[in-house]
Formats: structure tokens, sequence, C-alpha cells
């Protein structure tokens, strides 16, 4: 019984099965199917068969083509017929504001003088020097002043503008000082002066001057401290005796409190050079340090501060250090600062002084100007302000400055391998036309010691150039032949905002400057003219006009006719070009991404590091992220970015920076 119904189901199932099919064959109309022949072919199955292949197997020529090759048919349009959007770089931009700003006299300097160090009363070895070894027959405004001051044996509060002399007003009472001494100074003796600079390379820089000046009197040995260096050599140096100590405020402290052969009991000079600037470092204690020991080997020396910049700290570390002090300002006359009579005398003189100098004198030869450009366009702008200066005219000496070491080390990548050519003029048999005229150098507080000294001595050496750089550059630094410098990031305050343009138009050379501002930033030139700092504008659209004169930035299309004149439309496409290219290179690796952000995030930190008296100018909160991302050649706003601290931003003055 089991058998026939097995059966029985077997059969009831093929039954419905044949009708299935049946039905299945039918066509709608219910007429019986054309059979179809179909040959079968390895093509029919093959991944990328073509149509032709398909037609030939008896393929609809209506079929639809697959999505591959509709992808590769558009791929070769693309490459024949180029495709670029401006509108992602130019549109939704703030309106740039008209620059309002009243026209002030400047405070201006007369630099030289006609007076020649001859008229002074100096040893004839060490003028025939300042004659022949350092080129220089006539004084300066403020070596005339400081230099007879300092031969009386008084103390002095020098204030002039960068680039007037300053080193030498110092340096040279200071050599015929000592050189006159009744009994011969020995190596043995130690220090008989000690001179304080806020950076290494303003260390070095007077050291060498220092070195010049003491070429006929080689019995009197200087020496250099400074961080980076080796401290057992520096040791070693100290044992053997240093008579002109130069040395940062944070390394002499180190060899204070660890050094035992070094000693102040005939030291006879202290200078400190920069005062402003090693305050502004955070350098105060280190100083109160140093002065206590000092004082506790010897109380009577003569004592000078030099600043470009009289700002309160100045005064008040001029009231600890200073006996019956000469104030020199070669803006005003000489005039001699009140003694100790009361505190609150002195109180009322330190403030008094503090608000008469908020006048900065700049260089007659120094020509100003500020740029208003949108974030999105800050990065391709700069691009072609370089190409503008240093590839188009020619013979020119640029430093660039930005707010955080992390920025310098960012561009300086990009602007290399875009600008110069990097990548391709490494290449075995190329040779880019633009690399040998543009040569860009980086230096910040990061950088081992060693290759600071290297990059500085460099662009110190070379006719053109462009330096990128935190404020590590912004003191003292005699660079010759700069003719411009660019502030990419604004400064933190007009004081710094004058020490940065001081590195050109130095003695009676001329020079530029170009302030870049956002539009919400604008604010900033009505705190200059305040100041009396007067800058002209200058327009983006004029910068962005250069990149006219580069073909590797044109837009090549089929047929196209040559370019003529300044087409707006086609300057836009050539800087979304140069900007697709700096995205191209951010894009090309993760790490180059990782490196953007990090040097985004450093300057945002930065930003929020400027002083509350200045927040309705820089404040955090006007900055679109997205615009601000395609300045470091992301393409979006990063959504990853960690509120760390600015690591290595040059603004924070509570931390002690690298020295």
């Amino acid at each position: 019984v089991n058998s026939q119904s097995l059966l029985t189901l077997v059969c009831l199932f093929t039954l419905k099965q044949c009708g299935a099919l049946k039905r299945k064959l039918q066509s709608p109309h219910g007429n019986p199917p054309v059979k179809r022949k179909r040959k079968l072919s390895t093509n029919t199955f093959r991944k990328g068969a073509t149509e032709p292949d398909r037609r030939e197997e008896g393929g609809s020529s209506q079929k639809p083509v697959p999505k591959k090759q509709l992808t590769d048919k558009q791929n070769e349009s693309q490459k024949s017929k180029p495709f670029i959007k401006t509108s992602s770089l130019f549109k939704n931009n703030p309106d740039i504001p008209e620059i309002h700003r009243k026209e002030v006299q400047q405070v201006q300097e007369n630099v030289f003088t006609t007076d020649s160090f001859s008229q002074l009363d100096l040893h004839p070895h060490l003028i025939s020097t300042i004659n022949t070894v350092l080129n220089i027959c006539s004084m300066t405004s403020v070596q005339k002043q400081t230099i007879p001051v300092l031969l009386q044996g008084r103390d002095a509060l020098v204030r002039s503008q960068t680039g007037s002399g300053k080193t030498l007003a110092y340096g040279i009472p200071l050599v015929q000082s000592l050189q006159g001494m009744e009994s011969k100074i020995e190596r043995s003796d130690g220090p008989y002066a000690l001179v304080l600079v806020p950076t290494r390379e303003l260390a070095l820089q007077s050291f060498d001057t220092i070195q010049k000046l003491l070429k006929p009197f080689t019995w009197i040995v200087p020496g250099v401290l400074m961080g980076g260096e080796k401290r057992k050599s520096e040791k070693a140096r100290l044992r053997k005796g240093i008579n002109i100590l130069i040395s940062t405020p944070g390394r002499l402290v180190d060899h204070i409190k660890s050094t035992e052969c070094i000693h102040f009991h005939r030291t006879q000079w202290l200078i400190i050079d920069e005062a402003d600037r090693i305050l502004d470092l955070g350098f105060e204690k280190d100083v109160a340090v140093i002065l206590n020991a000092l004082n506790a080997e010897r109380e009577t020396r003569q004592n000078v501060l030099l600043s470009a910049t009289l700002t309160e700290g100045v005064t008040r570390l001029a009231n600890i250090s200073l006996n019956d002090p000469i104030s020199i300002s070669i803006a005003d006359e000489i005039q001699k600062v009140p003694g100790a009579a009361s505190q609150k005398a002195r109180e009322a003189s330190s403030s008094s002084n503090c608000m008469e100098q908020e006048n900065f004198a700049v260089p007659d030869t120094l020509q100003q100007y500020v740029m208003v450009v949108p974030s999105k366009l800050r990065l391709v702008t700069l691009a072609a302000f370089i190409l503008q200066k240093c590839k188009f005219e020619k013979h020119h000496k640029m430093i660039i400055f930005f707010s955080s070491c992390e920025q310098v080390e960012f561009y300086h990548k990009l602007l290399v391998k875009v600008l110069s050519g990097g990548s391709e003029s490494d290449k075995p048999g190329h040779s880019s036309p633009f690399s040998e005229s543009l040569q860009f150098l980086r230096l910040h507080g990061n950088m081992e010691q060693e290759e600071r000294t290297e990059v500085f001595q460099e662009f110190l050496k070379s006719k053109t150039g462009i330096l990128l750089c935190t404020d590590v550059a912004a003191r003292g630094l005699d660079l010759p032949q700069v003719t411009w410098i660019v502030q990419y990031n604004a400064p933190a305050s007009p004081a710094e905002y004058i020490h940065r343009i001081g590195r050109t138009a130095r003695i009676g050379c001329r020079g530029s400057s170009l302030l870049v501002l956002a539009p919400s930033e604008a604010g900033y030139v009505s705190l200059l003219a305040s100041h009396k700092i007067n800058v002209s504008e200058l327009k983006m659209e004029k910068v962005l006009a250069s990149l006219m004169k580069d073909d590797r930035f044109k837009l090549h299309r089929p047929g196209s006719k040559k370019s003529c004149g300044k087409n707006p439309q086609e300057v836009r496409e050539r800087a979304t070009v140069l900007q697709t290219k700096f995205e191209k290179l951010v894009h090309s690796s993760e790490g180059n991404v990782r490196w953007a952000k990090k040097a985004l995030q450093s300057f945002l930190c930065a930003y929020t590091t400027y002083p509350r008296n200045l927040k309705h100018i820089f404040h955090i909160k006007s900055l679109h992220l997205g615009h601000v991302a395609k300045s470091f050649g992301l393409r979006d706003a990063p959504q990853n970015l960690t509120a760390l601290p600015a690591a290595g931003s040059k603004r924070k003055t509570k931390p002690r920076p690298k020295r």
C-alpha cells in the first residue's frame, strides 16, 4: 500500500510540473512561441565582451550598454573635453569690505647722520675696524646718541626702530671700555660683559658682530651659549674663560644652576637686547634669576636695555635693573628718567612713557600694504604673489611669517612640490625652469639647532629665496637684501607687526611688506592706524592676474585661442587649476591629509590665543571651517579635529618655547 501511494504522489507531481512548463512557454496572446536558434560562444560569457561581439552573437543592437563600458566612454570624453568648476573656489565667499582708514602721519626717524666714528673718542684700531671690516663710515642716529652716553659709564634705556644699528650702539662702547682697562684682560678672568638675547639666531648674529669688532684686540675672548648645543662643550669653554658672554636667558640659567665654574665677580656690563621679546617669550623669571646671580657677586655695573618697542614689561624690567638711566628715544629728544624718589612717581613715569611710545616709528623707505582675501582663496593668492615677486619680477628675497611651526612645515612642503615642480624635477633628465629661481627655506623653533643654524646662514648669504618662518625670525636678525615681508597670519599686536616688518628696509635700504587679512579681520587696519601705521590696500585680483604669465595653470581646451589680456574668467580658471594641484597633492596619501589636518589644527589653536582686546577682530567663531580647510588643500572641513593646545604656536607666552 505504501509503495502504491508513493507512486501516485510522484505521478501527480510530474503532471503539475509539465503544466507549469507549458504555461511558461506560451506567448501572452496564446500563440505558440517562436523557436530561437542561439549559437553559444565563449564570447557570450566573457566579462569584457564588446558591442560588436554581442551583435555577432545575435544580440539586439538596442541592448543597454554595461555600466563599466559607459564609464570608460565618459572618461575618454572627459580627457578630450576639459571640465573645471570655478564656482567651488569663487562662490559663496564673504564680501570684501572697503578699507576705511584715516590718513595718519607716520612717526619717522632719521636713520643716518653725517657724523663719522672718528669724531668719537675711540681707539684708532677700533675706528679702522669699523671702516674696513664692517664697511661703515657714518653713524646712525641711535649710535650717535647712545655711544657717548655709554662711554660716560651711564645706564641707558634705548628705544629705536628695527634695523637702525642698535647692536653697534652698545658693541662699540663695550669694546672700547674693555680694551682700555688698566690691567689687561685675561681669558681666565671670566665674563666682564653679559649680553642677553631672546633667540639662538640673534645670539649667533650678535656674536659675529662682536667678534669682528674685537679683531684688533685678540686678548678679549667672546663666546656664545644657547639651547640646542652640547652642554659639555659649553662647560669646557666656560672653564677656559669667556670675557664677553652672549647667551639666551634659559641656557644661561641652566649653567648658573649646574655649572660650578661660571662666575660673575668681574662682570661690569649687563646688556639686554630685544628686551620686550625676551619678556614675551616667557623669560621674565629667568632674567630675575640672572639678576640675582649678578647682584650676589657684584652690585655695581653698567646696565643697558635695548628694544624697538617700549612695553609695560620693559618699563618694569628697567625699574629693577637700571640705575638712574638715560632714556634714549630717537623719535624724541634725550630725557633723563626720574630717579626713585618714590614708588608712585616711578609708576606714573612708567605709565606715561608707555602711553608716549604707543606710536611706532617705521623707516621712510618701507612701503606697507594690506590685502583682504577670503579664506578659500588664501593659498592660491599666496602662491600667485610668490610667483609674481620671486619668479616674474625676480631679484626678490622674501620672508613669510606663520603663526605655528606645523604651518611652516606643511606650507614649505606644499609650495616646494607645486611651485618649484619638486615632484617632477626629481625625475632623471627633467629640470623644471621654475625650480632654479624659487628656493624655499624654513625656520622655526621645533627644528634641531644644527639645521636652524644651517638654514639661517644659507638665507643670510643668498641673494634671493623665500624663507617660511615663525616669529623666531622676527626679532633683531639682520638679513641683508630682504625686499618683501609677508605676514600670512596677522601678528598678535602692533608691536609684533613692527618687529616683523623690521626685517626689511634696514639701514636705509628699500623694502615692502604685505599683511594678509580675512574679510572679518579688516578692523585690524584701523588698529594699526591708531598707532600711526599707514598701510595701502593691494587688490587680490591684481595678484591673481599674475597667474596669466604661467602656462602651467592654463586650462587647455581643444581649439582654444591664445589667451590675451587679463580675462577675469580665465584668471579664475587658472586659480582653480592651481588650487586643484594643491588639493591633489594633499589627497595623494593619507599621510599628507593627516599633515594638512595637523597644520589646520595648529592654526585654529593659535587663532584662539589672540589677546582679549583683539577678540572683536580675531574670533574663532568668525571663521568658516570649510573655507579655511581649502587654504590647507583640504576639500572638505575635517570632522575629527581634537581640541588640543597649540603645539608650536608662537603666540602662547605662558609655556616657555624651545630656546
